[in-house]
């Protein structure tokens, strides 16, 4: 039986008085290790995603190139607590990737002047904004990224209708007058064209599905989609503290293109672009995500390999 290149463990804390869950892959041996300690990669999902759908590949993957990795559900999604389930809000997820950073710099064999975020899709806008408001991140990695809301709600009026986008809004604005009440109004988070979900590009089912796990579930609050288009990751472009390596899908139907390379292009010489001839959802595996990861390890070994200290 061959040794796994990593050690992973499960882990636990508290965000706001909820249990937030996680698995910290630990590795083996490291050649970026100063003073005992080697750089931490923290990872979360996208839109709706969970930890077990996709991430530990990725996270894995960085543990056995010599990196730590924390890749942690939000609260509400997967295996960590809160209620109601499925409830997606911007600002606590926010909260989430900040309190998963102090966790971070925590972790037993971690250089807490050395951690680094990866985010995919919805995540990809976060990873910016977290980084910027953290202000001390050293690298940050992100995929098929949503760098602007409003860009992509038009996205979602181009491909969907003008129709979809009013049904949208109803179900939104019935979940807010409903959440007072205690009572939630979900809808579906992928569906197939012409049916009423967040997504549903053609690719959308077939995509999301290829990599669901057991602990994703095809549903989500839709108060949200009120705020979407006022939350723009792009603005904090000028304000990340590090280099940013940007994996755009070429043919993303999902997070528009334009957005991710109007960022780097405010980014400046922090950014680094990726190019991918694949959808949104087509990165999470086979080739692509081949090729992806070893970018990734290839930005993160030089970003982190040498301590900053």
């Amino acid at each position: 039986m061959k040794m796994s290149n990593s050690l992973a463990d499960p882990v636990e804390w508290l965000c706001h008085g909820t249990t937030l869950r996680a698995i910290h892959y630990a590795p083996r041996h490291s050649d970026f290790v100063h003073q005992g300690r080697a750089p931490c990669i923290v990872l979360a999902h996208g839109l709706g995603g969970v930890r077990t759908a996709r991430l530990d590949a990725y996270a894995e993957r960085f543990a056995q190139a010599g990196f730590h990795a924390l890749a942690f559900d939000y609260r509400f999604f997967g295996q960590s607590d809160g209620q109601p389930r499925q409830n997606f809000n911007i600002r606590a997820q926010l909260d989430d990737w900040a309190s998963a950073i102090a966790f971070a710099r925590e972790l037993p064999g971690v250089d807490a002047g050395r951690i680094a975020l990866w985010g995919s899709s919805f995540s990809g806008g976060h990873v910016v904004v977290a980084a910027a408001e953290d202000g001390h991140i050293q690298a940050v990695s992100s995929q098929g990224p949503m760098m602007d809301g409003r860009a992509a709600f038009l996205n979602v009026l181009r491909y969907a209708g003008v129709g979809q986008g009013l049904r949208l809004s109803a179900h939104a604005v019935l979940d807010a007058l409903m959440s007072p009440l205690g009572k939630r109004h979900t809808i579906a988070l992928v569906a197939a064209p012409g049916e009423v979900g967040v997504m549903t590009s053609a690719d959308a089912v077939s995509g999301y599905t290829a990599i669901a796990s057991e602990d994703w579930h095809n549903t989500i609050t839709s108060s949200w989609l009120l705020q979407l288009p006022l939350y723009r990751p792009i603005r904090y472009a000028r304000r990340l503290p590090c280099p940013i390596l940007i994996g755009i899908c070429m043919q993303d139907s999902v997070a528009p293109v334009s957005a991710a390379e109007a960022l780097a292009k405010r980014a400046g010489a922090r950014a680094q672009i990726c190019r991918y001839d694949v959808g949104h959802f087509d990165i999470y595996v086979g080739a692509a995500f081949e090729q992806a990861v070893a970018d990734q390890i290839a930005f993160f070994t030089e970003k982190l390999g040498a301590s900053p200290h």
